[in-house]
């Protein structure tokens, strides 16, 4: 089936200039947003549903999972381990919730959960968790050059994401997304991080599939921090 899809148009030609300086910003002026009642409440909840059904399985993070499809194929792909998927739209999740008319049961290794991961991250760094994989499929690429501090390794919350741990996989169909991540956590890691195409087997997202449908090249990274 194709589809159409347009890769993100940018003035950018490469990393961004003032990524670096941003990244020092960032290591030197720690992100003290108050954390909202609201996300709070989802972090604490989501890991009391853990503690009841896995507490000792090793962890995987779905950020920004959407409508929960990686999730899922990522808590089949991986059942010794305990995927929580988060995302800050409802819509999105309930979409296609498992367990809805049509849709497989929800994994019992799977929990999906609505909060904004610029507090998510830092509350589980907060109570020292650490991650055994995390993944981030297709984040919006805000490709305008004023929107770097947008993008998650130009945002403040980047260093606390980084302390989770883990194997860590990004990916997108914008390349120089995926450079400036890599550049990002070798700058604040020391760990070497590269670019790769990737043509997938399976596409783990609808955005995926799009792309692969497309025509598009994609890329992604993988480190382990």
């Amino acid at each position: 089936m194709q589809a159409s899809s347009r890769i993100p148009v940018s003035a950018q030609t490469g990393i961004h200039e003032h990524l670096d300086s941003l990244l020092e910003r960032h290591c030197h002026s720690p992100f003290r947003k108050p954390f909202s009642d609201y996300n709070r409440a989802a972090f604490a909840e989501s890991f009391e549903r853990r503690e009841r059904v896995a507490p000792a399985a090793p962890l995987i993070l779905d950020s920004g999972c959407g409508v929960g499809e990686s999730s899922v194929a990522l808590a089949l792909a991986w059942p010794e381990h305990y995927v929580i998927g988060v995302d800050q739209s409802a819509a999105r999740l309930g979409r296609n919730s498992p367990g809805k008319a049509g849709l497989p049961q929800r994994p019992a290794n799977l929990d999906l959960v609505r909060a904004d991961l610029v507090d998510y991250w830092r509350l589980m760094r907060e109570d020292n968790i650490r991650l055994a994989r995390h993944y981030l499929l297709y984040p919006n690429p805000w490709p305008k050059i004023g929107h770097l501090a947008r993008r998650w390794h130009g945002h403040a919350v980047f260093p606390a994401m980084l302390e989770l741990g883990g194997e860590l996989e990004c990916r997108s169909n914008w390349r120089i997304y995926i450079d400036e991540f890599c550049f990002a956590v070798k700058r604040l890691t020391q760990q070497e991080a590269v670019c790769q195409p990737y043509t997938p087997e399976c596409a783990l997202t609808p955005f995926e599939r799009k792309y692969l449908n497309s025509g598009h090249t994609l890329y992604r990274t993988l480190v382990s921090l």
